[in-house]
């Protein structure tokens, strides 16, 4: 075995010792892992619409947009989308990892500071750091902490205090928690910063119409200052794809420099015309909202009454925390035998390992009360074997 591969067998084995080990595999039983929060992903009259096109749309998108991979139906999604968000124009990309990578990676350079909350997606902290800007973490949702650096960048030089980007996502994926956006809104106010927020894991589920997080806590004029929004389909709208809203002029710049957007394949032309479709149905499901709502302060109570601990979360995400990561991958695999697709999320990824539980508007009050009598029978097996053992 060459000196290369040496390497990566060691690396995989520190990996597997940490029991930080991935792999890929087909799981079933009840959903309570998915993004797809609205059950579009499977909505019976998405899969109709989608028969009625599949002889109308190519396999394959077959270039970059700005070669042959354009197609009228992005341009019209991208004009409804900005249109529901109250937004000046959209831009479609292949996904939501793109979408935030490309965008800081075009709008921020190694002569501005990027302040970012400390759980940033990866997309997000890969775009600033491709982007060579200095990298500013603040403690998370910590605000008064973010005051304080952007009191500190450059205080001297008048030029660079107008270099600063401020990057947070509206709801956070790992943790279910989110910002105080009127007081965020305030210290952009203040300090001049550019300002990205991603609403991947709002979309669909809050604000009026499914708008998103800032459309439940700011005001229509606040939420228009705000530089660049990032959405994605491939959540709440059942598909695949990143969008970036902001204005006209932001997006003939992204259009123009971002180079993720100019060299990639443009999506596939049967998805915007799917999510033209998907966002009317969005639109309609404030009673599968509620549902969802109710649903997870529904089993926040369960769990915590039970001895669970869990974030201070206030969404549908519910991560319950756990001691080590071998305790995580027990309980991942135990519920999975039971019939329920719970999945531990381990460090890196996130800082404590845990079971992300996302709930979904498919599910019912039984399929948490099931899930709750599982996570008690599992504690009982796993104290069982640690007196055993």
């Amino acid at each position: 075995m060459s000196r290369h591969w040496q390497e990566i067998q060691k690396k995989l084995d520190s990996i597997k010792e940490k029991q930080l080990f991935r792999e890929t595999k087909t799981y079933h039983g009840i959903d309570f892992c998915s993004n797809d929060y609205l059950g579009l992903a499977t909505n019976s009259r998405m899969m109709e619409y989608y028969h009625s096109l599949s002889n109308v749309y190519p396999f394959g998108s077959t270039a970059s947009r700005l070669v042959r991979g354009n197609y009228d139906s992005m341009d019209l999604f991208e004009n409804e989308f900005a249109s529901f968000v109250e937004g000046e124009a959209a831009l479609l990309v292949s996904n939501g990892f793109v979408a935030n990578f490309g965008l800081i990676d075009s709008i921020a350079a190694p002569d501005c500071y990027v302040f970012t909350d400390r759980l940033n997606h990866a997309s997000i902290l890969d775009g600033i750091r491709i982007s060579g800007a200095k990298k500013k973490y603040y403690n998370h949702l910590d605000l008064n902490h973010l005051e304080s650096l952007l009191r500190k960048a450059d205080v001297d030089d008048p030029q660079k205090k107008q270099k600063r980007i401020v990057v947070t996502e509206s709801l956070f994926s790992m943790d279910g928690d989110s910002p105080d956006f009127p007081t965020l809104l305030k210290l952009k106010e203040e300090y001049g910063f550019v300002l990205v927020v991603d609403e991947a894991h709002a979309l669909g589920v809050y604000g009026k119409e499914g708008k998103g997080i800032l459309f439940r806590d700011l005001p229509k004029e606040s939420i228009q200052s705000i530089d660049y929004r990032v959405y994605t389909l491939g959540k709440s709208f059942g598909l695949e794809g990143g969008i970036i809203v902001t204005k006209q002029i932001g997006r003939d710049h992204l259009v123009n420099v971002m180079r993720p957007f100019i060299f990639s394949t443009a999506p596939l032309p049967i998805i915007s015309k799917l999510a033209i479709y998907a966002l009317e149905l969005v639109r309609s499901m404030d009673d599968l909202r509620y549902h969802l709502h109710s649903l997870a302060e529904g089993l926040k109570v369960l769990l915590r009454s039970n001895g669970f601990s869990i974030t201070n979360t206030a969404s549908h995400i519910i991560p319950l925390l756990l001691p080590t990561e071998t305790e995580a991958l027990f309980y991942a695999k135990r519920l999975q035998e039971l019939g329920l697709d719970v999945r531990a999320i381990r460090p890196p990824t996130v800082p404590t390992p845990r079971l992300r539980i996302s709930l979904n508007a498919k599910l019912a009050t039984s399929d948490t009360n099931s899930l709750v009598l599982a996570l008690v029978q599992i504690r009982n097996e796993w104290n069982g074997l640690q007196i055993r053992n």
